[in-house]
């Protein structure tokens, strides 16, 4: 006699599984895989608890549970995430963008002018240059990365945000900025120290693009190559915002004031981890 698999059954099976796997959050996990193969959200899964799976939906789910027992992430197997409450596309071509991302979003708004310009480098899934592009609809956007892979992910979540209009994006490396200038330029660069990269998560280490994480031996390549960029790509007033990994917010202040930017800040994000930089091109240059 075969077997009946329950939603209830599956869930509490697929979260035993994963924890023996090592993975925190089995549960919720399970509830989010399950809930897409059933076309559910989770409210509707505790209202079938009871519901047998048929035998393709079984199936299907399995296979999901297999590439997340294998710690692929969790968005990669969705094909989406959320970020400043907005839907976006995420593949392995891109880094997973980060809740703690946002607060650097913030202080890019508190900083544009009206009808500004402003370059994200190294955009990635765009989840930056979309959030900024929807909260500032007169925002005329240049989007780079060095991936043409990650372009296109891009590019999809503009779309799918209707912000498309507003952002160019090009295939360019960041040691050659396009001219501008700008008003603002953003980025949340590869940070790790290559020493670190072993000891990251596996959903990190082993799914996510060596490419958006490597910063060099001690992480802060990308900060001295956007530093040393600054002043020829902003206007007088212009701002350079980034990004820094734990640690790392005095080493990239310093490397901004000795490229002659001022008003240098650090700002925290909401766990009291400083992770946004920030430093302006002198309205008047020194003669």
């Amino acid at each position: 006699m075969t077997e009946t698999w329950t939603v209830l059954k599956v869930l509490q099976w697929t979260a035993d599984y994963l924890k023996e796997k090592g993975i925190p959050g089995g549960r919720l996990d399970a509830e989010l895989l399950l809930a897409e193969v059933l076309n559910l959200d989770r409210v509707g899964l505790y209202l079938n608890y009871d519901r047998p799976l048929l035998a393709t939906e079984l199936s299907a789910y399995r296979l999901m549970v297999g590439r997340r027992s294998r710690r692929e992430p969790l968005q990669y197997i969705l094909g989406r995430t959320e970020f400043w409450s907005l839907p976006f596309f995420v593949d392995p071509a891109v880094l997973i963008p980060r809740a703690d991302t946002e607060v650097l979003v913030e202080e890019c708004l508190t900083r544009v002018p009206a009808g500004g310009t402003i370059l994200d480098v190294g955009t990635g899934s765009g989840a930056i240059a979309v959030a900024i592009a929807h909260e500032l609809s007169d925002a005329s956007m240049v989007a780079i990365d060095i991936s043409a892979e990650a372009l296109r992910t891009a590019a999809i979540n503009a779309e799918r945000n209707g912000v498309a209009g507003q952002i160019r994006f090009m295939q360019i490396d960041l040691a050659a900025l396009p001219a501008g200038p700008f008003d603002l330029i953003v980025a949340n660069p590869p940070y790790i120290p290559l020493a670190d990269l072993e000891g990251l998560m596996p959903e990190v280490r082993d799914h996510e693009p060596s490419s958006a994480l490597a910063g060099g031996i001690d992480g802060l390549d990308c900060y001295r190559l956007l530093a040393g960029q600054a002043l020829d790509h902003l206007r007088p007033g212009g701002w350079l915002l980034v990004e820094v990994g734990i640690g790392q917010a005095a080493l990239v202040r310093e490397l901004f004031d000795q490229a002659g930017l001022q008003e240098g800040f650090c700002r925290n994000d909401y766990s009291g981890v400083p992770r946004v930089v920030g430093g302006r091109r002198p309205m008047q240059e020194n003669s």
